[in-house]
């Protein structure tokens, strides 16, 4: 268990209407939204590119250009913040995150580790949108892997369900990948829930003493597992891509007060907060520039 917390805040998601929700889109917004996290306690933060024109900020983008300027505006906000990019498309057609990649060059980046029936159900018994399959291959996940290797980005492995833990063993014993850093997630309607009784699975099917983080998605139920994750010496991971909601049950009002939230889980742990710095130590990162 180590005594230092690596947090991350992951920005803003995609397909939240920032008309409903406080999501940030442009540059300008992240690099604010992203300062707020910093100064809260988060070293990581994990960014979706949305498309900046008028009345598509819920839209995911894909242009290099949008990229690098959202990545650019976040680390000259806050200095030494690591980057950590989304990769998840949909479908074989991957030149988007490459291009992202190669242009933008994180220090992170996530690589979902298998397929899921990605779905969630309304209270009136329709579906909240059409059925579909996250569809990760083995042969998608190499090429993600491939890139991140060639823009020295360290893979974060994305789990869904128990089944996916399992699977980034066999990419380490198959030779895909040199080290293992998992992320569980959990809170999606198809994949594993909210529940803090899991961890301890969790852990024992990992690779023994590789890093790990959690990612909870939900409202009340995501406080209990973040501290069971604190207590079990997870990294911790929050932001409006995962949550709208504090502990108290009031909806935030953006990602400041949710990272002073989760840093408040890790100090009634007894845990202190690493800074950038030691964040990249752990994480056995080169120093910032």
């Amino acid at each position: 268990m180590s005594d230092r917390c690596i947090v991350t805040c992951a920005l803003t998601g995609v397909l939240t209407r920032p008309e409903h929700h406080p999501v940030p889109v442009t540059a300008e917004e992240m690099a604010r939204s992203a300062r707020e996290a910093f100064d809260a306690g988060a070293s990581i933060m994990h960014i979706h590119f949305r498309d900046p024109a008028p009345a598509r900020g819920h839209l995911p983008s894909w242009d290099p250009d949008v990229a690098h300027a959202i990545s650019s505006a976040i680390r000259d906000a806050c200095p030494g913040v690591l980057i950590n990019m989304t990769t998840g498309v949909v479908g074989n057609d991957i030149r988007g995150p490459l291009s992202c990649l190669k242009r933008t060059r994180p220090e992170i980046a996530a690589c979902n580790a298998g397929s899921l029936n990605y779905l969630k159900a309304r209270r009136d018994g329709d579906w909240a949108w059409p059925p579909m399959v996250f569809d990760n291959p083995v042969s998608k996940i190499q090429s993600m892997l491939d890139a991140m290797n060639e823009t020295d980005t360290r893979p974060e492995f994305e789990c869904f369900d128990v089944g996916i833990v399992r699977s980034v063993g066999l990419f380490v014993e198959t030779g895909m990948v040199e080290q293992a850093n998992y992320n569980f997630v959990m809170g999606v309607s198809s994949g594993m829930p909210c529940d803090p009784r899991l961890l301890d699975l969790l852990l024992d099917y990992r690779i023994e003493d590789t890093l790990w983080q959690v990612t909870a998605i939900g409202r009340s139920d995501v406080w209990p597992l973040h501290r069971a994750a604190a207590e079990r010496g997870g990294a911790l991971r929050v932001g409006v891509e995962d949550t709208f909601y504090l502990p108290s049950g009031e909806k935030t009002s953006g990602n400041g007060p949710l990272v002073e939230a989760l840093v408040a889980c890790a100090e009634d742990a007894g845990r202190g907060i690493a800074s950038p710095d030691e964040t990249r130590q752990l994480l056995g990162i080169k120093p910032a520039a």
